[in-house]
């Protein structure tokens, strides 16, 4: 590793006003934070603990990075939510916002199947996504434009369990 980014305990303080934010944003209806795995479930395990109003909690797994450093820009749907998504608030939760390739397929996939409203909640954004039509409404931080592991985000699978967020050499 490099440096750390963004330590413990300002990834916490920042989790807990996204909280908080999502709560005034959905003041009613039925709401759906659907994490893209795997590396959101960390952050959307915190994030919803601190949602204050009812919701309901599933995942989609993607895949476009494999083993590499850099997206291949081929975006795999390797697991499809299984809840019903008409009608409902959809908050789709991202690691990272990168290239926003991965992003913009989901989102239209998503649209297909009429919400109420959908929204993206991303940990990070490296504002870079040139491909991504969507705007990211809720973010935790603006990213350097580095390779960043920890906190759910890994290389090759490693690196998800750091508490912090760290730039990888």
């Amino acid at each position: 590793m490099k440096r750390v980014v963004y330590d413990a305990a300002a990834i916490q303080a920042r989790v807990a006003e996204l909280g908080a934010d999502i709560t005034a944003a959905y003041p009613d209806g039925d709401l759906l934070v659907l994490g893209l795995l795997k590396g959101s479930f960390i952050f959307l395990s915190d994030l919803v603990r601190h949602i204050n109003r009812p919701l309901q909690v599933d995942f989609l797994v993607a895949s476009s990075y494999g083993d590499a450093m850099e997206s291949s820009g081929v975006v795999r749907l390797l697991y499809d939510p299984e809840t019903e998504l008409e009608g409902k608030h959809i908050l789709l939760v991202e690691d990272i916002v990168d290239s926003g390739r991965t992003l913009s397929r989901l989102i239209d996939l998503l649209q297909a199947r009429n919400p109420r409203s959908l929204e993206i909640c991303a940990l990070l954004h490296k504002h870079i996504a040139t491909e991504l039509q969507h705007p990211t409404r809720f973010v935790g931080f603006d990213a350097p434009h580095e390779f960043l592991v920890g906190y759910g985000l890994d290389h090759a699978e490693n690196f998800r369990h750091l508490p912090y967020v760290a730039s990888l050499q």
